[in-house]
């Protein structure tokens, strides 16, 4: 193969090393975003839940309020009781007695409810606590992997950065030229193999047998009539024979 054609293809290997690790350098901050979004999720759960709560004990306070008065309106009327002096003056009192047990009933058919609502919401708030917990443990986890992740990926760009600098100082500028030209328009890629049966690889068009044969030779520049991308061939491996069987 020739020293030219050698450096092209492994210039195209680094380059796609920098783009690739430039990438996932580009999508380090929305990933961080997508674990500090699950977090932010289970503390709004808990925020939620510790709020259904607190609305729980104000609804049960005012009960609270509702049932001293209740009670107190039923204490007055049964004391009145002993001091009525006509019939219809008790019925009377009668009546107002059953409204405030009516009322009296009500207020501690809801006050009961509402202590039944509280052991749910306060189970609710341990899961959500404990959700979350377990949530900030596994986002930290995470965390620590990808910042693992992105430093071995920095690393890795740095070392192809400094391998396509020491290959620019060894090639032709007008081949860098080329290269980069190529590159520019198709997508980072300007060099490619063609197939065993004469196509370009990403193209896909058919080479002439006249340039298939000179790509095949792998001593000359040779681009593709239809993308441009410099060519090069890799021959098959050879024939594995099959084992013998003895008898």
């Amino acid at each position: 193969m020739s020293p030219d054609l050698d450096r092209l293809i492994t210039l195209q290997q680094v380059e796609s090393t920098i783009a690739d690790a430039r990438a996932a350098i580009a999508l380090h901050p929305q990933r961080l975003e997508v674990l500090d979004a699950r977090l932010t999720e289970a503390k709004q759960a808990l925020d939620s839940a510790r709020l259904r709560l607190k609305d729980n004990h104000d609804a049960r306070r005012n009960l609270d309020k509702d049932l001293a008065v209740y009670q107190g309106r039923l204490n007055k009327f049964k004391d009145q009781l002993s001091a009525v002096k006509t019939n219809r003056e008790y019925q009377a009192i009668q009546h107002e007695i059953a409204t405030a047990q009516t009322d009296l009933g009500g207020v501690e058919e809801k006050l009961l409810e509402r202590m039944v609502e509280a052991d749910e919401l306060t189970s609710d708030v341990k899961r959500a606590e404990t959700a979350l917990a377990a949530q900030a443990q596994q986002v930290d986890a995470e965390k620590k992997v990808l910042g693992e992740h992105i430093s071995s990926i920095e690393a890795s760009l740095r070392q192809a950065t400094d391998a396509r600098a020491g290959l620019a100082q060894e090639m032709d500028a007008r081949l860098i030229a080329l290269f980069e030209q190529v590159a520019k328009v198709r997508k980072g890629v300007a060099i490619c193999t063609a197939t065993r049966d004469g196509l370009c690889s990403l193209c896909h068009v058919r080479l002439r047998p006249s340039v298939f044969q000179l790509v095949r030779q792998n001593d000359s520049i040779i681009q593709c009539d239809s993308c441009q991308r410099v060519l090069y061939w890799v021959p098959p491996p050879p024939p594995v024979d099959p084992p013998v069987v003895h008898a």
